[in-house]
C-alpha cells in the first residue's frame, strides 16, 4: 500500500511538473525601476501585475525588475502606503508613494478552510512567516516559535536532534498527563492534518535518549515553511470540532511566484555545544567530603570496594566530565537547492534539502541526518473558473546515536574516577572496578523515519459567487528503530560472552487519508456582505506497531541480523484503526466593514467513543466591532485602527486513544502449556464520551501615531469538561479501574498582550519593535466526590492541576544533621499521609522581545525569551553527600558538620540509614521545587545582502545566526527550560550561512 501511494501519486506530480515547464512563453517586456516614498527608497514593495498572480518585490536599493505583457499594468503595493498602478508602456518606471494608514492590515490570514484579511478576523490567530522561521538555526520549526507568540508555549525535551517538544496552547485543559495525547494541539500541513504529532511509541527503545517521544515535526524543514498559525480561540478552532480543543497549528508550505524561473542555494555549517556546566565539586572538594563521611561514620579501615579511599584509584585525579562527556562541539550542514517560477497561470516550486546534526558526545556516530523534497504545483485555467494547488512534502531522517544520554555519567562520575583510556587506547576498566561510561557508546540506537504529505486542493468557480472546492490528502509515518546490545559494554569482570548479545527491533506506522468537499458562496450588496461555507470530512488512520528481542548470538558479527539470534521474543504486536466523519458550516456577515458576525458549527463523529456517543456537535460565534471606522474616531488623528472583538464557543477532544470503550483482550508472548494467549485488558463503556471545552474570549486591537504603534489585548477563559479519568474498581473486578467520563472541570484563565512598533523610518535606517507577553493562570474548579476518590492527594479544587503534593521541608536538625519534615499526623512517622503540602510545577507568564534593525543592507535582528515559573531542581536527583557512587554540586559544601550545624544538606555518610532512608522524602519534598525562571537571549541574526543585475545575480545574502546565546537565571540545576535533568539541555549553536538567488 506504501508504495501505491508514492509511486502513483508523485508520478502523475512529476507529469504535472514538466508540462509546467513548457507553457507557452508569451510577448513581454524587461521593466525595471525604482520604489521611494518622501525619505527615500522603498525595501519589500509588492509589484505585481494587475490580474495575475505573477509579481516581485523591490531590493535593498527600492529596485525591482520584472518582466510583464506591453500594455498591462503593474500594481505596487506596500503596507502603509496608497497603491499606484501604472501601465506598461517603457522598460524604465519610477515610483513613488504615498502614506496611507488605510491600507494596513491588510495580511490574510490562514485559517484552514477559509481565508480572512487581518483587520476583519473575528477570532485569536497567532502568526509568523518565513522572515522569522529563517533566522534561527533550527531542526525543528517548533524551536523557532519560542518567544514569539502570545499563549503558546513549547518547552524542548532534550538537546539532541531529533528528540520531542511539549507544546501547550493556552494550557493544559485535560486531566490526563501532559504529555499525552490528551493535551497536544492539532497539526495540520497544507490542509493535511498529522494524526501522529508525537510519537509514543511504547516500544522503549528511545528511553534512554527521547523519554520515547519524538517529534513527526522534525521531518519538516523549516525553510520549506511559508507561515505557522495557531488558532487558539473558539471562533477560530471551532471549526475543527473535536480536534481543536488544544489549539489548532496550521503549517503552510512556500509556493512559486510568477514571473522568471528562479534558483535558490542556500549553505550553512553550525556549531554547537552546551551553554553552561554545572558547578561540580573539584577533587580536593570531593576528597574533604570522603573524609569526613568516614569520620561521621567512625570507619577507620575502609572497606575494599571505597576505591579511592583504598588506593585502587588515584585519589587525587580529576577530570571534568562534563567537559569529556558532553563537552563536544555538535557540527551540522545544512544545504537546500530549490527553483520556482512559472506564468500567470501555472507556478511551481521544488526545493531539495540534506541536513546533518552532530551530537556533543564522544564518538557519537553521524547524528541526525534529514533528507526532504518539497514539490508545490499551482494552476489556474485562463477564464480563472479552475484552480488546482498540489503538495508533495518527502522527508527521510534518520538518527544514528549511542542508546544513552551521557548527561546523566558526566553528572554523576566523581571527579578523581580513573581515566576512559588505557595506555594502548583502549577502554580503561580499572580491574573491574569502574563502569567506564564510553562503553554505553557500543550500545547503539539506530532509527529511520519517513514520511509523507500528499495534498490537492481543486477549486471550481460554480458561478460568480459560488465555488466548490475539494480537499484531498495522504499522510504516511513509518519509524523502524534499532537497539544493539553487544556484550562488550558490560565490564569484564562480569566473563560475559556475545549469548548475553542483544538485538532490539521496532516499527511504528501509521497510513492516513482525508477529504473534505466545501463550498463556498459569498455576496455583496451595497454595505452588506455573507459569506457562507458548507464542508464535509472523511479521515481514516491505520496503525501497526510491532517489537521483537533477539538474543543469545553465537558472534557479535550476527548482531545485527535479528534472524540469527538463538531466543528471539515477540514483545509486541499490534493493529489499530480510526476513522472520523464530520459536517461543518460556517456563516460571515459584515456590515459596512465595521461590524462583523462570525458563526461555525460541527458535528463530529469518531471511532473512539461507545455506541451512545460516537456524534458531538461543536460550534461557536465570534463578533467584531471596528470602530475607527465610526465617525467619532475618524477625527482622531493619533488612532489608525481599533477593533473590539469576542467570542464563545465549544470545541471537543478525541485524542484519547483508540479502542478505549471496547471490552478489549490483548495478546501475551508467554507461553501456557506451549501456546500463547489472551487477558483481558480493558472493561467495556457504552457511555464513554467527548471531553468538552467552552471557550470565551474578549479582545482590543489598535494602531496609533500613522500606525507606528499597533497593540493588543486579550482575556480568554477555557472551562474543559467531562473530564476521562480512570475510576479505581475493586479488585474483585480483576481491573484496576475503567476509564470514564467525570464531572470535573478544568479552567484556563489568562491575558495575553502584543505591541508592535516601528520606532525609525528613514531612508536607510529602518527599527522595529516586537514585544509579547502571556499570563495564564490552570486551576481545578470542580471535581464531585474528589475527597472519596483516590486522586484526593493529587489534586484540590481551587488549584492548578500542575500542583504536587509533597512533604514540608523544615530544615537541617542541627543536633542530628538529618533533614527534617513536618509530621502532621504526629505519629513519629513520615509517610504518605503527610504529603500535605502543594506545590505548583508550572509556568506564570511567558513572552519575548525582538528586535529587527536594518540599514542599508545590512539587517539585525534578536530575540529575547522570558519565563517566570517553578519547577524540579537539583535537589530532586541529589543523594546522600559522601558517596563514591556520585559527584555533587558545589553547593553540597555547606552540608552539616559539628561546627556548621546550620548547613544545607545532611551530614557527610556513606552507612548512616536513617540519611538514606531520607532521601526519596527529600525528593518528594517543597524543598524539590523551587524557581526557575530565566531570560534568555534566543536568537541573533546578522545578515548582508545585495544583487549584481548584470552578472543575473539577483541576490546573495551572508549570515550570522546563533541560538540560546545567553542564559540568566538562578535556577539550581543545568537548564531551567525543562525538567529532564539528566538529559542534554538545549544546546547553544552559532551557524554561518550563505543564500544565492539567481
Amino acid at each position: 500500500m506504501k508504495n501505491k501511494y508514492n509511486t502513483g501519486y508523485l508520478g502523475l506530480l512529476w507529469v504535472c511538473f514538466c508540462f509546467s515547464t513548457s507553457i507557452f512563453a508569451q510577448e513581454i517586456i524587461t521593466v525595471q525601476g525604482k520604489v521611494e516614498d518622501s525619505e527615500g527608497p522603498l525595501i519589500g514593495v509588492t509589484v505585481l501585475i494587475k490580474g495575475t498572480q505573477s509579481a516581485t518585490v523591490t531590493g535593498s536599493n527600492g529596485t525591482f525588475r520584472i518582466k510583464a505583457p506591453k500594455g498591462a499594468s503593474l500594481l505596487f503595493e506596500y503596507m502603509g502606503y496608497t497603491s499606484q498602478e501604472r501601465e506598461v508602456t517603457s522598460p524604465i518606471m519610477n515610483i513613488k508613494l504615498n502614506q496611507n494608514t488605510e491600507s494596513l492590515k491588510e495580511i490574510t490570514i490562514n485559517t484552514g478552510y477559509y481565508s480572512v484579511k487581518e483587520r476583519e478576523q473575528t477570532g485569536s490567530i497567532a502568526r509568523i512567516t518565513a522572515k522569522d522561521l529563517e533566522l534561527s538555526p533550527v531542526v525543528n520549526p517548533l524551536q523557532a516559535l519560542q518567544g514569539r507568540m502570545p499563549g503558546v508555549h513549547i518547552t524542548q525535551n532534550t538537546g539532541i536532534a531529533g528528540g520531542g517538544f511539549k507544546v501547550e496552547i493556552r494550557g493544559r485543559n485535560s486531566l490526563g498527563s501532559s504529555n499525552t495525547a490528551s493535551n497536544f494541539p492539532m497539526y495540520i500541513i497544507d490542509g493535511v492534518p498529522m494524526t501522529d504529532t508525537s510519537i509514543l511509541n511504547g516500544s522503549g527503545l528511545s528511553m534512554g535518549l527521547f523519554k520515547n517521544s519524538m517529534s513527526l515535526l522534525n521531518n519538516i524543514n523549516s525553510k520549506d515553511i511559508e507561515s505557522i498559525e495557531i488558532l487558539k480561540d473558539a471562533d477560530a478552532t471551532a471549526i475543527y470540532g473535536s480536534r481543536g480543543a488544544n489549539g489548532v497549528v496550521l503549517i503552510t508550505t512556500k509556493k512559486g511566484i510568477a514571473g522568471k524561473t528562479r534558483f535558490t542555494v542556500n549553505s550553512s555549517t553550525s556549531f554547537s555545544k552546551v551553554a553552561k556546566f554545572m558547578n561540580m565539586m573539584n577533587t580536593q572538594q570531593f576528597n574533604q567530603m570522603r573524609d569526613e563521611a568516614f569520620a561521621n561514620d567512625g570507619i577507620t579501615v575502609p572497606p575494599p570496594y571505597e576505591y579511592d579511599m583504598v588506593r585502587t584509584w588515584d585519589r587525587n585525579r580529576y577530570t571534568d566530565w562534563q567537559k569529556e562527556l558532553i563537552g563536544g562541539t555538535a557540527i551540522s550542514k545544512d544545504l537546500s537547492l530549490g527553483v520556482s517560477g512559472g506564468n500567470d497561470f501555472t507556478r511551481f516550486n521544488v526545493n531539495l534539502a540534506h541536513g546533518e546534526n552532530g551530537t556533543v558526545f564522544p564518538q557519537s556516530g553521524k547524528g541526525f541526518v534529514r533528507n526532504s523534497a518539497l514539490i508545490n504545483l499551482n494552476h489556474r485555467s485562463k477564464d480563472d473558473k479552475w484552480n488546482i494547488n498540489v503538495a508533495t512534502n518527502y522527508s527521510v531522517s534518520t538518527n544514528d546515536l549511542p542508546s544513552a544520554d551521557l548527561t546523566t555519567p558526566s553528572l554523576f562520575l566523581p571527579p578523581n574516577a580513573p581515566s576512559l583510556y588505557q595506555a594502548d587506547g583502549s577502554l580503561n576498566w580499572q580491574n573491574g572496578t569502574f563502569e567506564n561510561p564510553l562503553a554505553q557508546l557500543k550500545k547503539t540506537y539506530d532509527s529511520e523515519a519517513r514520511m509523507l504529505v500528499l495534498n490537492t486542493q481543486i477549486a471550481y468557480k460554480i458561478a460568480p459567487s459560488t465555488s466548490f472546492k475539494l480537499n484531498a490528502g495522504i499522510t504516511t509515518n513509518n519509524l523502524e528503530e534499532r537497539v544493539l546490545t553487544p556484550h562488550t559494554i558490560y565490564n569484564p569482570i562480569a566473563n560475559f560472552t556475545s549469548e548475553r548479545s542483544k538485538s532490539q527491533e521496532a516499527s511504528n506506522n501509521s497510513n492516513s487519508f482525508i477529504i473534505e468537499p466545501q463550498l463556498h458562496w459569498e455576496k455583496k450588496w451595497g454595505v452588506h456582505a455573507l459569506k457562507a461555507l458548507v464542508g464535509g470530512t472523511v479521515q481514516s488512520n491505520h496503525s501497526n506497531i510491532s517489537s521483537i528481542t533477539g538474543s543469545n548470538f553465537s558472534s557479535n558479527a550476527f548482531i545485527t541480523n535479528i534472524g540469527l539470534a538463538k531466543t528471539k521474543t515477540i514483545n509486541k504486536i499490534g493493529s489499530s484503526q480510526y476513522k472520523y466523519a464530520a459536517l461543518f458550516v460556517r456563516l460571515n456577515y459584515a456590515y459596512n466593514d465595521k461590524y462583523i458576525l462570525n458563526i461555525t458549527g460541527r458535528r463530529d463523529g469518531s471511532s473512539r467513543f461507545g455506541e451512545n456517543n460516537k456524534f458531538g456537535n461543536f460550534g461557536a460565534v465570534g463578533v467584531a466591532w471596528i470602530f475607527s471606522k465610526e465617525s467619532f474616531a475618524k477625527n482622531l488623528s493619533w488612532l489608525n485602527f481599533g477593533k473590539l472583538r469576542g467570542s464563545y464557543g465549544t470545541t471537543g477532544s478525541d485524542n484519547v486513544g483508540d479502542y478505549m470503550y471496547l471490552d478489549t483482550y490483548t495478546a501475551t508472548t508467554a507461553l501456557y502449556d506451549g501456546l500463547a494467549g489472551l487477558y483481558p485488558s480493558r472493561l467495556y463503556n457504552p457511555n464513554y464520551s467527548w471531553e468538552k471545552t467552552t471557550k470565551l474570549e474578549a479582545a482590543l486591537e489598535f494602531g496609533l501615531f500613522k500606525d507606528r504603534v499597533n497593540a493588543s489585548v486579550a482575556w480568554y477563559q477555557n472551562r474543559s469538561s467531562n473530564q476521562l479519568i480512570a475510576i479505581q474498581l475493586p479488585k474483585i473486578t480483576g481491573f484496576p479501574s475503567v476509564t470514564d467520563n467525570f464531572g470535573a472541570t478544568v479552567q484556563n484563565r489568562g491575558w495575553e498582550f502584543t505591541l508592535n512598533t516601528s520606532n525609525l523610518q528613514k531612508a536607510n535606517w529602518n527599527w522595529t519593535t516586537n514585544f509579547n507577553i502571556s499570563l495564564p493562570e490552570n486551576k481545578l474548579t470542580s471535581f464531585p466526590g474528589l475527597e472519596e476518590s483516590t486522586y484526593k492527594n493529587r489534586y484540590v479544587i481551587g488549584k492548578s492541576i500542575n500542583i504536587v503534593g509533597v512533604y514540608n521541608y523544615e530544615g537541617i536538625d542541627p543536633n542530628s544533621g538529618l533533614y527534617k519534615f513536618t509530621d502532621y499526623d504526629q505519629n513519629n512517622l513520615i509517610n504518605a499521609s503527610d504529603k500535605k503540602v502543594f506545590k505548583e510545577v508550572e509556568m506564570k507568564f511567558h513572552g519575548g522581545l525582538q528586535n529587527t534593525i536594518s540599514y542599508k543592507n545590512f539587517s539585525l535582528d534578536f530575540l529575547f525569551q522570558f519565563v517566570k515559573q517553578t519547577n524540579y531542581n537539583y535537589d530532586k536527583v541529589m543523594t546522600v553527600p559522601g558517596l563514591l557512587s556520585s559527584n555533587y554540586p558545589v553547593e553540597a559544601i555547606n552540608r552539616w558538620t559539628p561546627t556548621t550545624p546550620n548547613g544545607n544538606y545532611t551530614a557527610a555518610t556513606t552507612s548512616n540509614s536513617n540519611a538514606f532512608e531520607q532521601i526519596t522524602t527529600m525528593w518528594e519534598s517543597n524543598r524539590a521545587i523551587s524557581d526557575a525562571s530565566f531570560i534568555r537571549f534566543k536568537n541573533l541574526s546578522l545578515a548582508y545582502q545585495y544583487s549584481f543585475p548584470k552578472l543575473g545575480v539577483e541576490m546573495i545574502r551572508l549570515y550570522v545566526q546563533a541560538q540560546n546565546l545567553w542564559t540568566w537565571t538562578n535556577y539550581y540545576g543545568i537548564d531551567p527550560e525543562f525538567t529532564n535533568i539528566g538529559n542534554l539541555p538545549p544546546l547553544r549553536a552559532i551557524s554561518f550561512g550563505a543564500q544565492l538567488t539567481f
